[in-house]
């Protein structure tokens, strides 16, 4: 796969979101298991709980944006939206954001969480690889 094209995924986001869902499985799976005090209804409710939070963890791991031919996909902790390129009209990644930030032609604008803030210089790197895709996918003959 071209580099250019690679999808955007956070680094130290998505390390630190799986090393805590496996510590929360280990965790609820120790306690369910050591503690003979507990009924069936409290060994139940103990897995969902420690199963809601190692699939909230695993959603934060796969935040991520895709591109193709003809936009992106962005998957974010909650939502996925697709996006034409045509779309997009920035790229922002300023000081204090914590992930980049699409500005679109509806208005609105769209939070790019496959890009934080926490991995610093690559971070910074992959913004300004999205804003070249952007720029290369949103040319016109005369650019207006």
């Amino acid at each position: 796969m071209d580099e250019l094209t690679a999808p955007f995924r956070p680094r130290l986001a998505r390390v630190v979101t799986l090393a805590l869902a496996v510590l929360v499985l280990v965790l609820t799976t120790a306690i369910i298991l050591g503690m003979s005090v507990l009924s069936t209804g409290d060994r139940v409710g103990f897995a969902m709980v420690g199963g809601l939070i190692a699939w909230f963890c695993w959603r934060q791991a796969s935040v991520t944006a895709k591109v193709d031919d003809d936009g992106l996909t962005v998957r974010n902790l909650v939502f996925t939206r697709r996006l034409e390129w045509a779309e997009i009209v920035s790229v922002r990644f300023g000081s204090g954001r914590p992930w980049v930030q699409l500005d679109l032609s509806d208005g609105d604008t769209l939070a790019v969480m496959g890009i934080q803030r926490a991995d610093g210089a690559f971070a910074d790197a992959e913004a300004r690889r999205l804003a070249t895709l952007v720029a290369m996918h949103t040319a016109t003959p005369r650019d207006d």
